[in-house]
């Protein structure tokens, strides 16, 4: 909060509280990035899929990471120079004069983006009660109202301040108990059973079928460039190339902080097996260090992770706040700076209310369900809009409607299915195979049918998009 009054200081215009004025720096925006991707699901979530089904859990620090290279190489310069503030601003820069088109992908932002916010604030309920025995209530409730001052004080500006601290925050908040806790476990590897039965538990009998791990990478690459969070960040890069070497660069700190995450499930493999058979493997970094040291030690290692976690839980629910609250603010408040705190209110509160009343699920699972459900709306709207100049309004409208319909209702009905090994279970379960192919082809199919409502400042359009900002006249 201290960070967050500081970018008080310098947070005056609208343009500041939106962008933060385009004005942030390659390294500050990649750490600030790195603070509000890794998310509940990174610090806590990662390791506990690896306890809960062995080598598959491998697969979401891979796919989390991998993703960034898709936005490397598609999305993050054109997106930069669109000039737009919003991923519905950019609908509207990209197909003039539909408002339709405007409303709906603000309204998918509000729902991916508390789809995003009620995991952070299950796994701060989780932190809280494992840490101190308070009600579960307190841990959301304590995530909101930091994030509320945060983001109050001084909107983009102040949260891309707070996300760079939490970013080193975090990645300290693991180095230290990783490496105090491989030099207590490595010396007692040396009769070689724990090592027998890490390799066991790796090839864990619940590993994902061939069509869940497609699904799973699917939904992992392709969503990362559907997460309105991550992309309102390259918006206040000062140009399209400076947003190309942020996104390089976040490539190498997500690599450096998964080696973390992934380290500790297997520790957490070999020291609290139990978790997996109770299905509450997100504790698997809380409990570690009680596990391996005693007095001191132990709860000083136990409350550097749990600072960590709460870094995650604030750092992501920030960045979903402010894209929230900017989608919010500009489709019902004038884009005002009156309008995006009123906004960060109401984004915030929702989400507090869902989270009490509901249980926490698997955080990644639960993460990676809302990457499906992006994979298979924003992302092709992104990726077509930018590369495709024959796409029409029509046809956007038509593959977010059925991308939107196909993968939520599929999640939905999945989530009461038993764990049974049946193909329709799976294709409900993880739908990203089949329904990120369907919201392309339908986005496609529907715009060569309605070609001649091809938008006429396309070509001006595709030319601000892809000119480099040195050429671009616009």
């Amino acid at each position: 909060m201290l960070i967050a009054f500081h970018g008080l200081r310098l947070s005056r215009t609208t343009s500041d509280f939106y962008v933060a004025s385009r004005t942030v720096r390659p390294w500050w925006n990649a750490s600030a990035i790195g603070g509000e991707y890794l998310s509940a699901a990174s610090f806590l979530g990662v390791a506990g899929l690896i306890v809960l089904s062995g080598q598959s859990g491998l697969w979401f620090p891979i796919g989390y990471t991998a993703g960034y290279l898709m936005l490397l190489l598609f999305v993050a310069a054109p997106l930069r120079r669109s000039r737009a503030y919003t991923i519905p601003d950019f609908a509207q820069i990209r197909f003039e004069n539909s408002p339709v088109l405007r409303k709906l992908t603000t309204y998918l932002v509000v729902v991916i983006c508390w789809l995003y916010i009620v995991p952070q604030m299950h796994g701060a309920a989780l932190t809280l009660s494992i840490a101190t025995g308070l009600p579960s209530w307190v841990g959301p409730v304590v995530v909101a109202a930091v994030v509320c001052v945060t983001v109050l004080s001084g909107g983009m500006r102040s949260v891309t301040f707070v996300q760079a601290f939490q970013y080193w925050f975090k990645l300290a908040a693991l180095v230290v108990p990783t490496i105090f806790l491989l030099v207590r476990a490595i010396p007692e590897q040396s009769a070689g059973e724990r090592a027998q039965n890490l390799f066991a538990q790796l090839e864990s009998v619940t590993t994902m079928n061939l069509y869940e791990t497609v699904s799973i990478i699917l939904a992992l690459l392709f969503g990362t460039l559907g997460l309105p969070h991550v992309l309102v960040r390259f918006y206040t890069n000062p140009t399209g190339q400076t947003a190309r070497t942020t996104t390089a660069i976040v490539l190498c700190l997500l690599s450096v902080f998964y080696l973390l995450p992934t380290t500790l499930g297997v520790l957490g493999i070999l020291y609290t097996p139990e978790l997996g058979a109770s299905n509450e493997t997100d504790a698997t970094i809380l409990l570690l260090p009680a596990r391996l040291f005693d007095g001191f030690l132990a709860d000083a290692l136990t409350a550097i992770v749990v600072g960590g976690a709460f870094a995650a839980f604030l750092s992501t629910t920030s960045g979903l706040v402010v894209s929230l609250a900017g989608a919010i603010s500009q489709e019902f408040f004038s884009g005002t700076v009156r309008g995006f705190r009123i906004s960060t209110v109401l984004a915030t509160a929702l989400p507090v209310l869902i989270a009490v009343l509901t249980s926490s699920l698997a955080l990644a699972g639960a993460i990676g369900n809302v990457f499906a459900f992006t994979a298979s709306t924003i992302c092709p709207l992104l990726l077509l809009g930018i590369w495709w100049r024959s796409l029409t309004a029509r046809g956007a409208i038509a593959g977010l409607l059925v991308g939107a319909i196909a993968c939520g209702a599929s999640l939905s009905i999945g989530i009461f299915l038993p764990a049974v090994d049946h193909w329709w279970i799976h294709l409900l379960r993880q739908p990203a195979a089949w329904s990120v192919p369907l919201a392309f082809a339908v986005m496609v199919a529907v715009s060569r049918g309605t070609q001649r409502a091809v938008p006429g400042n396309v070509d001006r359009v595709m030319a601000l998009l892809h000119v480099p900002d040195r050429e671009a006249k616009f």
